[in-house]
């Protein structure tokens, strides 16, 4: 596993390295994304689209080159569950089923690493109209449920793809799912299960984010002053 880290932070580095030299034409992406929510917690423990949510994004990039992004995400959904899909019953709740329903807002900051080097272009270049990416970054986020609120930083990880449909506009399918440092997502009520304290980093807390997304790009680089291929 140690050697299969080494490797692969090598194989990141390298492609940097080789793509560092290559700028991306515009140095901004503006975009708009919608899909489906979904939730693992103590109300649901197994299947993440058992109560699927809405969700809504705008998001803007900062393209440095072909291989990597920096992206900022404003983020809308809403998340669901029902202790009555379990086979276990929680005491603490004081009935025998509990259900809620949330309304979240994250807020959060991500590098993208494309596999190929994207972009439209001459044929020397090796630009290509598709990519597969990962993501990984770090935020906030804001869930209001039964009356309460709650407020907790998380870590976003997750793969997609992008297609370019012309120089400028881009589309994209992407997972993410997300690690809350907090266990209130999914209301007060569930937090600190039969009196036993939730540590700031162990908790039950998840939520998945599936979506389609279009983007423009903006603010072309000046070939000439830059030196780009």
């Amino acid at each position: 596993m140690r050697h299969f880290r080494f490797t692969l932070i090598i194989l990141l580095m390298t492609a940097a390295f080789q793509s560092y030299g290559q700028s991306a034409p515009y140095k901004f992406d503006i975009g708009a994304e919608l899909g489906m929510s979904g939730y693992i917690g103590d109300a649901n423990r197994s299947s993440l689209m058992k109560h699927p949510g809405f969700v809504g994004e705008a998001s803007f990039r900062y393209l440095p080159n072909v291989r990597w992004a920096i992206k900022g995400v404003l983020s809308a959904f809403t998340l669901s569950g029902n202790t009555a899909d379990l086979d276990d019953v929680l005491p603490s709740t004081g009935e025998e089923a509990y259900d809620f329903k949330s309304t979240v807002y994250d807020l959060g900051a991500r590098v993208e690493f494309n596999f190929f080097n994207y972009g439209i272009g001459e044929t020397y270049k090796r630009l290509k109209r598709w990519s597969p990416y990962l993501t990984l970054g770090v935020g906030v986020c804001i869930s209001s449920s039964g009356g309460g609120s709650s407020f907790a930083p998380n870590i976003p990880m997750g793969l997609g793809l992008k297609y370019k449909v012309s120089e400028r506009v881009n589309l994209s399918a992407e997972f993410t799912m997300t690690k809350v440092f907090g266990d209130k997502v999914d209301g007060q009520l569930l937090s600190d299960l039969n009196t036993i304290k939730t540590a700031f980093y162990k908790n039950t807390d998840w939520y998945s984010r599936l979506t389609i997304g279009i983007s423009y790009e903006f603010g072309k680089r000046c070939e000439t002053c830059h030196y780009v291929d």
